[in-house]
């Protein structure tokens, strides 16, 4: 375990004094994700499907900063957010909290941490913010605390919380098996260009699955890899193909429970979109554009549009979580 002795004589509100070469204020960047490609299986015995997915990373950048706590605070793990949101929980329901806790209990550390969580990613749209936060929660106070994760030991903790959170470890563009926490990095060229719709209300992801038992009760296995059509267009840099590979097995699902979701993949595609297609279990809907003129036409098109609160023109793909100054 880390103890750390009080230093006689010294201000109990002070910082914990760091180990040799470590710091006491850690900031790291995780990116959201879009889902290219999502293959989905009957459930098993466990209820879960297993999926083949292609995920993307998109520069919608969450950002954690993790510092050390002063000897009276030692112990506790808090979190906060730059700017208040009441569907953004701050306490131990939120999945960085959770990381942290997780970290402390696998590594034995007792120190605490003070968490500070800067959202980009849309709240509640399917584009794993919250798991985003937890990637970069486990690399920051692997690094505050000192405690000497590697990549494979920090993903085994990701697939603990939750089967979306390795993945912005990872970043760039991979396949997911299983649950979509086994990952196989992609070897992608160039740079693609996407629009995101973001609905006016958000679409829980059990209720999504739900649907899609309903309305495919027999459903086939879930392809072991993702097409190949698609897999070429990356390593080509070919976005008008990669387009024409795009697929989700949950869009039918999503837009039973949410038919205007239609309507702004149609919008999205007159306008000049290559391809809409909802992003997972939406409601988010990515329309992948091929140049940035274009890219405002859809947005334009879209933010006028009745179903859409906003859009959002991102790049990708973009690295996974890192330390930055």
């Amino acid at each position: 375990m880390n103890h750390l002795r009080a230093v006689p004589g010294a201000d109990p509100r002070a910082p914990l004094p760091p180990r040799p070469g470590s710091a006491t204020t850690v900031r790291v960047e995780a990116p959201g994700k879009i889902n290219l490609f999502l293959s989905v299986g009957a459930p098993g015995p466990d209820g879960y499907h297993p999926l083949t997915t292609v995920f993307q990373a998109v520069r919608l950048i969450e950002t954690v900063t993790a510092r050390s706590q002063s000897r009276l605070e030692r112990g506790r793990i808090t979190l906060r957010l730059e700017e208040a949101d009441a569907r953004v929980p701050a306490d131990g329901a939120n999945l960085a909290v959770r990381a942290a806790r997780l970290l402390a209990e696998a590594t034995g550390v007792d120190e605490g941490v003070d968490l500070i969580v800067r959202k980009r990613v849309p709240v509640a749209g399917g584009m794993a913010g919250g798991s985003a936060d937890a990637a970069a929660t486990l690399t920051a106070c692997n690094a505050l605390w000192g405690t000497g994760l590697g990549p494979e030991d920090l993903q085994a903790l990701a697939a603990r919380l939750g089967a979306d959170v390795p993945f912005p470890l990872l970043g760039a563009t991979a396949v997911g098996h299983g649950r979509g926490d086994r990952l196989t990095p992609l070897m992608t060229r160039g740079r693609y260009l996407w629009v995101l719709a973001l609905a006016s209300r958000g679409l829980p992801t059990p209720a999504v699955f739900r649907r899609f038992d309903e309305l495919t009760p027999q459903p086939p296995a879930a392809l072991a890899e993702a097409c190949e059509e698609m897999t070429a267009a990356l390593r080509c840099g070919d976005a008008r193909a990669l387009a024409a590979g795009l697929h989700n097995d949950l869009q039918e699902a999503a837009l039973s429970l949410r038919p205007e979701l239609a309507d702004v993949i149609a919008t999205a595609e007159r306008a000049g979109a290559l391809r809409a297609i909802v992003s997972g279990s939406g409601p988010t809907v990515a329309a992948l554009v091929p140049d940035s003129g274009s890219a405002a036409c859809v947005a334009r098109a879209l933010e006028t549009s009745g179903p859409v609160r906003g859009t959002v023109r991102v790049d990708a793909p973009v690295a996974g979580a890192r330390m930055v100054g």
